[in-house]
């Protein structure tokens, strides 16, 4: 693989007063992934709620907040499908690595999506094919 995984562009978004938690893109996010070896873009529009870490107390204390550029493109690739889940869920947890967020963190984040992310692929899915 030619380049090493880092983000190319900041996080640049706003909250939507009419959906609040939602959150939308106004200057594209681009990812450079060792794992795909290309660069993912996240589109100016593209629309996000972060990450949807249960707001138990201490589960959000320790994992709420704490990787916002991931979850977005960890959502657009949900959202678009643009590879499976599991190269999803990969590349959302080599992103927090990139970014240097602590194992504790990636691995409990991560573990997340692994074990509550197919509720949100498959509404995505749906979404997308309908009749599948």
């Amino acid at each position: 693989m030619s380049s090493e995984s880092k983000f190319l562009s900041e996080l640049v978004c706003k909250e939507l007063e009419e959906k609040e938690g939602s959150w939308v893109l106004v200057e594209l996010l681009a990812y450079q992934s060792e794992l795909l070896d290309e660069t993912l873009e996240v589109p100016v529009g593209f629309v996000t709620d972060f990450s949807s870490v249960p707001r138990i107390p201490f589960i959000y204390a320790w994992y709420g907040d704490r990787a916002h550029r991931e979850s977005v493109l960890h959502d657009w690739l949900y959202f678009t499908a643009y590879v499976s889940r599991a190269k999803a869920d990969s590349i959302f947890l080599e992103a927090m690595k990139a970014r240097g967020k602590s194992l504790f963190v990636r691995n409990g984040m991560y573990l997340g999506v692994r074990l509550g992310g197919w509720k949100a692929w498959k509404e995505h899915r749906a979404k997308r094919h309908p009749m599948a």
